[in-house]
């Protein structure tokens, strides 16, 4: 079989001692290590096959697949051409012409790659390249059948801007635009089967991301064979997504030539026609704008109109009976001058355990509920809680990252001693309750440690962080688009549907905010940190306390001014985060506008307009 071989800036080749190779400026080929003999009958086979695939590609189809010949001599092959060639003779002629080329350049090679540029990509083979698998849509794109093609173009610097591998924020950037990029041309591929001029065949998609004024404009194609079904192109393209942080790290372009589905993407216009997809700051796939508050100047006018576009999409995604308490919110904050910002805690009827009882308690739990954990083998995992592995902290403590030794990555809790009494509360309150919760939109705990003063609780490691590093960074925040967002939100809406109905607890969470949901290596949202929940009875609607806990800007007014809490308390928090994520604005950070300094506020004049 071929082996995948990469190619970058002119023709570098990793890996392969049998190189692709560039037989002039737009046809790339590479040459299998087996060779065929000269007038055998694989070489007559393999001459009826290409005369076939060139007639078959020579239809509305573009696309050509096939063999010739009996075993041993058998030759299959695959036949493809872009869907923005002008018509369904230039797609044969090419084919034709590729494979003049690959008969010249690898003769008596028995497998052949050839990308040509002028549209069209050809593979011949003496093994069944046809046979996919039992499952004829579980198509995916082996490293066998795949060609690597990285900045072809003579270009003098071959990455992207801002692009530092020593940097974390600029990989982590850089790395999900191209991803973003790639699964949204992706999607229009797999799902639009009537694109519209000039591309002539299904399965063909072309797009633009437009990402900032001082980011060059993305051009992306992605295209499958159309003998697939939607869910076999959107999977084999979904492959070379994967592909594509492995292979195209911060450059500038490059190309996977699958042998069922391709893609590409350049800082220049490379396919004809205009894109049918916009994925960026100017059409319909957009990047959430700034809040109307930060917009530049315009005619009276105009301001008029733009402000009520703003109202109709603020409105939309605000659910109205929280945003008629808009008032009371502002009293909560009158309340921030008389106690901290942020986490916030008036004690009241805690009944607080005796050290043996909560020793006692915490061993019992760790080991009957989940995995109990040695505090050496946290130690290790963590390198002895270095500051290096420190993810952040919360109200609860430090959280790190760790690693055990067959591997795994771990996000590690950990108690802070000053906070031992509420501190304690909170960490039997999650193991009890996460010991009893399931759903791919909450965060899974792992295990824990007791040992000692030591409390530590141990979670799945979710590499993105939490929302509030996307969404508050006007860097990061571009990265997502409409798309994201809206999943981000659906993700929540599902977590906070099970906590409320459909687990074996009615749970209300009490602290739901954008540090508080998680992503994973997908951007699906996962509710964590159920320190503060409560546990209500199936006959219950609502309760009181005097202990009010959670963040200001996300409470309820009822609940910061009465202790009265429901899940519409839950409903009230995932009301401003809705906001936040879709202004890409702080609730407790929205400078004034107006009378108002709240995004609450601000969204509820809007509303009224």
């Amino acid at each position: 079989m071929i082996d995948i071989v990469v190619v970058a800036a002119v023709v570098l080749v990793v890996g392969h001692d049998h190189p692709i190779v560039a037989a002039d400026p737009d046809v790339w080929f590479n040459c299998g290590a087996t060779n065929y003999t000269a007038r055998s009958a694989y070489e007559s086979n393999l001459e009826r096959l290409i005369a076939g695939l060139a007639k078959n590609a020579s239809t509305p189809s573009l696309f050509g697949k096939g063999a010739a010949g009996a075993a041993p001599d058998t030759v299959y092959g695959v036949a493809l051409c872009r869907g923005d060639l002008p018509n369904a003779s230039a797609c044969g002629d090419c084919v034709a012409g590729a494979s003049r080329v690959a008969r010249r350049a690898c003769p008596l090679a028995e497998d052949v790659v050839v990308a040509d540029d002028a549209g069209c990509q050809l593979r011949f083979s003496g093994h069944d390249i046809l046979n996919r698998s039992s499952n004829s849509t579980t198509t995916t794109t082996n490293a066998d059948d795949a060609m690597v093609l990285m900045n072809t173009e003579n270009i003098t610097q071959p990455m992207l801007p801002g692009w530092d591998p020593g940097n974390a924020d600029s990989v982590a950037i850089i790395t999900n635009i191209i991803k973003v990029l790639v699964q949204e041309t992706a999607r229009t591929a797999a799902y639009n089967s009537s694109p519209p001029p000039p591309a002539t065949t299904t399965y063909y998609a072309t797009g633009r991301m437009d990402v900032s004024a001082t980011f060059p404009t993305l051009y992306s194609m992605a295209q499958c064979t159309p003998d697939l079904r939607p869910g076999g192109c959107w999977r084999c393209l979904q492959s070379i997504n994967d592909m594509t942080t492995r292979y195209f790290a911060g450059r500038r372009g490059g190309r996977i030539l699958g042998l069922w589905c391709n893609f590409r993407y350049e800082t220049y216009p490379f396919y004809k026609g205009q894109p049918m997809r916009r994925i960026g700051s100017s059409g319909a796939d957009a990047v959430a704008p700034a809040v109307a508050a930060n917009a530049v100047a315009s005619p009276p006018g105009e301001k008029h109109k733009r402000r009520r576009r703003r109202s109709k999409v603020m409105a939309m995604a605000t659910i109205f009976p929280l945003l008629g308490s808009f008032c009371c919110v502002i009293f909560c904050f009158g309340l921030v001058r008389r106690y901290k910002k942020g986490e916030v805690s008036l004690q009241g009827d805690m009944n607080m355990q005796t050290d043996e009882e909560a020793l006692a308690w915490g061993r019992e739990a760790c080991s009957s509920e989940f995995t109990s954990f040695k505090l050496s083998q946290v130690l290790d995992a963590t390198n002895n809680f270095s500051e290096d592995n420190k993810l952040g902290k919360g109200g609860f403590g430090p959280v790190y990252k760790g690693q055990f030794s067959d591997g795994s990555e771990i996000a590690v809790k950990r108690l802070v001693a000053s906070h031992s009494g509420q501190g304690f509360t909170e960490f039997r309150n999650e193991i009890q309750l996460i010991a009893k919760l399931q759903h791919t939109n909450l965060v899974k705990l792992l295990g824990c440690c007791y040992q000692g003063e030591e409390k530590i609780l141990i979670y799945e490691y979710l590499p993105n962080k939490s929302l509030d590093f996307f969404i508050f960074d006007e860097r990061r925040r571009v990265t997502l688009n409409w798309n994201n967002r809206l999943a981000i939100i659906e993700g929540i809406a599902h977590g906070l549907l099970y906590l409320h109905k459909h687990s074996r607890l009615r749970v209300i969470h009490r602290d739901l905010k954008a540090s508080n949901i998680l992503l994973d290596c997908e951007m699906n949202p996962k509710i964590s940190d159920f320190g503060l929940a409560r546990i209500f009875s199936s006959n219950d609607k609502e309760e009181n306390t005097k202990r009010i806990v959670g963040t200001y800007g996300y409470m309820a007014p009822e609940y910061a001014s009465e202790g009265l809490f429901s899940i519409k308390s839950d409903v009230f928090s995932f009301g401003v985060l809705i906001l936040e994520i879709v202004s890409g604005k702080r609730n407790s950070g929205f400078h004034q506008c107006g009378d108002f300094f709240t995004l609450l506020g601000y969204a509820w004049q809007l509303w009224k307009e």
